[in-house]
């Protein structure tokens, strides 16, 4: 009687141990898939950031008005690509 309980709790225990190594397995999956889609949203994220930012410039390209917060970071972006151009023209000429 003590031999057959421990036959089924040994039978246990090994069910329980795969079972342990598949849900381990799929956890791995999803965690990576989870990695995968956070990335794509990242990028997506940028993707809108850089279309907002055209859309901006475009409305101050055709003077139609914009916002005051927006004007002062689209002037920031502005100062920035400046700096940047004239960073590379400074190597460049080197």
């Amino acid at each position: 009687m003590i031999h057959e309980e421990l036959q089924k709790l040994e039978k246990l225990a090994v069910q329980a141990g795969k079972k342990i190594e598949s849900m381990s397995a799929d956890n791995e999956q999803l965690r990576a898939r989870v990695a995968q889609l956070e990335q794509e949203i990242h990028q997506k994220e940028q993707e809108i950031h850089h279309f907002k930012n055209k859309i901006k410039i475009s409305n101050i390209v055709d003077n139609r008005p914009v916002n005051p917060e927006d004007a002062t970071e689209m002037s920031d972006l502005i100062n920035n690509y400046i700096q940047e151009i004239d960073h590379l023209i400074t190597y460049l000429s080197e």
